[in-house]
């Protein structure tokens, strides 16, 4: 009897254990999820959730404006750089960017005075009028031009040189806290010219009262090269979008410096074709030269009879037309 009534107990006690894991087991699972907490953990994760989508929509807006106001103002930019370049360079403005401080009208008194002297050598050294006519034209109109876009040509490319230095000078007084406008007046003093007189100007315009904003599309008038349009793409783009200005001309001041150097590599490899094409061009010249010192009456004829003159003018055409075609095979636009 004694030992029934034991099994009974320790059954019953071994029942009751198990009912006990169980009741355990699914409390331990079931609780968190039935309890009062569990509502409002699952209230603030929510309401923490709904900040943060706020706040990333909000920033993604953000972001998308931002964007937005950048590609208008590029556009807007890009509009007026096409309408600039559309638009005809006049006299005063080619003189402006070759640096000469005269007028149209004196530039023009200049040419008739190379055009009469040239007419007179002509004249004197036994040419009929019209060839004294011809060579007169080419005096007033030809030679003063070609001056003028080689010291213009020689002008921007100095300015090119030297601008980067300028950008870094700015970049480096921006990081040191001073205003843009200081740092242009700096650069205006510590950069050689052409870009310190430019920069100067720069300066005298905005103590006359104008933003930097206006100021800036004029140096790109009097200089018209792509990199014064980077500069002031920059700049308004800050202006309107804010952001790090020290860190976007940092950035353009080593895109500047990347296409000085890819203009010098290709100028390097293209030395054999401009070579090639320099001895192509004045090697007609060098054997009529020496032919006439040789055979005078030989290449006299040309000169002697209007048949020659216009074998002439015609082999003088097809040669232009084919210097041209050569150089800008082997120049390239960066």
């Amino acid at each position: 009897m004694d030992f029934i009534l034991s099994d009974s107990v320790l059954t019953l006690a071994l029942f009751g254990l198990v009912v006990l894991s169980i009741v355990g087991i699914l409390w331990g699972l079931f609780y968190p999820k039935l309890s009062s907490t569990a509502g409002r953990d699952k209230r603030m994760q929510a309401i923490q959730m709904s900040r943060v989508q706020i706040a990333d929509t909000k920033l993604k807006k953000a972001s998308a404006d931002r964007r937005k106001d950048i590609e208008d103002n590029l556009k807007q930019i890009e509009e007026k750089e096409n309408e600039s370049k559309k638009k005809k360079l006049t006299l005063a403005s080619r003189l402006a960017q070759a640096g000469l401080e005269i007028s149209p009208k004196q530039f023009m008194i200049y040419s008739a005075v190379s055009g009469f002297v040239c007419f007179l050598l002509a004249l004197i050294g036994g040419m009929g009028m019209l060839v004294s006519i011809g060579i007169g034209i080419v005096g007033f109109i030809g030679l003063p031009n070609f001056w003028l876009s080689r010291r213009r040509k020689k002008r921007l490319a100095k300015f090119l040189k030297e601008f980067p230095n300028a950008v870094d000078v700015i970049v480096r007084g921006v990081k040191t806290g001073l205003p843009l406008g200081d740092c242009i007046s700096i650069a205006a003093t510590e950069t050689a010219e052409p870009v310190a007189g430019e920069f100067q100007r720069l300066v005298d315009e905005q103590a006359m009262g104008l933003s930097l904003a206006a100021v800036l599309p004029r140096l790109h008038e009097r200089i018209p090269i792509s990199e014064t349009n980077f500069l002031a793409i920059v700049i308004a783009i800050q202006a309107q979008a804010g952001g790090s200005l020290a860190e976007a001309l940092g950035n353009l001041s080593k895109v500047l410096r990347a296409r000085a150097q890819m203009k010098e590599k290709i100028g390097a490899m293209s030395m054999e074709a401009k070579a090639s094409a320099a001895i192509i061009g004045i090697m007609p010249f060098v054997i009529g030269l020496m032919t006439y010192f040789t055979s005078p009456d030989y290449i006299m004829i040309l000169f002697k009879q209007e048949l020659g003159w216009i074998v002439m003018g015609a082999t003088l055409v097809w040669m232009g037309i084919g210097i041209w075609m050569m150089k800008n095979m082997i120049n390239f636009d960066i």
